[in-house]
C-alpha cells in the first residue's frame, strides 16, 4: 500500500493542526474574515501542501528541501499569527499553548527531515 507523503509524521501533524486552525477561525469576529482568518488558514495550509508538493519532487533533493523550507517558514508565520490572536483574545490560553507547541514541534520535525535528505 502506497502511503507517500501521507505516511510522514510531519505531514500528519501539520494536517491535524490545519483542522484546529479551521475550528478556531470559524469563531473569529466577522471583521477578521478577510484578514486574520484568511491569513491563518493560508499559512496553516501551506505547511502540509508544501510537504506534499516537495515529496512529489523528491527526485531532486534541492527541490524537496526548498519546499520543506517554505513549509518551515509558514510555521514561523502561523506562530506570529497565533501570538496576535492570543493578544487580541481571539483564542484561549489553552488553545494558544496547544497551537504553539504543535507548530514548534512541526518546525523541528521539518528541520529534521531537511537534515535527513541533505
Amino acid at each position: 500500500m502506497y502511503e507517500g507523503y501521507k505516511g510522514l509524521n510531519v505531514y500528519q501533524k501539520s494536517y491535524g493542526l490545519v483542522m484546529k486552525i479551521y475550528q478556531i477561525t470559524k469563531r473569529m469576529p466577522d471583521d477578521e474574515r478577510y484578514v486574520m482568518t484568511t491569513q491563518m488558514r493560508r499559512a496553516a495550509m501551506s505547511i502540509p501542501l508544501n510537504i506534499s508538493e516537495g515529496y512529489g519532487k523528491k527526485e531532486s533533493t534541492a527541490e524537496y528541501r526548498r519546499f520543506l523550507m517554505i513549509a518551515k517558514g509558514s510555521c514561523n508565520e502561523i506562530q506570529v499569527l497565533i501570538d496576535i490572536c492570543k493578544d487580541l483574545e481571539y483564542i484561549t490560553n489553552e488553545e494558544y499553548e496547544e497551537l504553539i507547541i504543535g507548530y514548534t514541534e512541526t518546525s523541528k520535525m521539518l528541520q529534521g527531515l531537511v537534515k535527513s535528505i541533505t
